[in-house]
């Protein structure tokens, strides 16, 4: 499972100078790595608690509690899975203590038999000022295969 995070973390790396124009715009202002809990995909959705760190040079790392929501295709099951996103907003000015507390939305997709993964984009938070990587990447275990629309919402 390490060795699958470390390929997960350098896959987002890469991701990152991949991203959409309207991105482009968008600095880079930290990293925010959830983990999720076990759970069961029930064919039209699932729903999964999950504890995130938002990791900033020079600034305390900050815990956020969530819940990520699935409305589609999601079947089978997973064991606890990693997800690393990079943080994107206008400016890095605009990153004050707990702003990345909120509701996003976007999509997510992931194949799992034994080891898998998965990828979501997802933009919100407060005001709706940031971005969570496009095309985040995720480790995990089970039998899972995923196509649906995401929710994530962080407190």
């Amino acid at each position: 499972m390490k060795k699958l995070l470390a390929a997960a973390v350098a896959a987002a790396a890469l991701t990152a100078s991949a991203m959409p124009a309207q991105a482009e715009s968008r600095v880079q202002v930290g990293r925010l790595s959830c983990s999720v809990e076990p759970g069961i995909g029930l064919v039209l959705g699932s729903q999964k608690d999950m504890t995130c760190r938002f990791i900033r040079k020079g600034h305390k790392t900050e815990i956020y509690r969530g819940t990520i929501t699935k409305v589609g295709l999601d079947v089978g099951f997973t064991e606890r899975t990693q997800i690393e996103w990079l943080v994107f907003s206008a400016s890095a000015a605009n990153v004050k203590k707990r702003s990345l507390a909120g509701t996003y939305v976007g999509g997510s997709s992931e194949a799992t038999l034994g080891v898998g993964l998965g990828g979501n984009w997802l933009i919100g938070g407060s005001r709706r000022g940031f971005a969570l990587q496009p095309w985040s990447i995720q480790a995990q275990t089970g039998v899972n295969l995923s196509f649906a629309a995401a929710g994530l919402r962080l407190r």
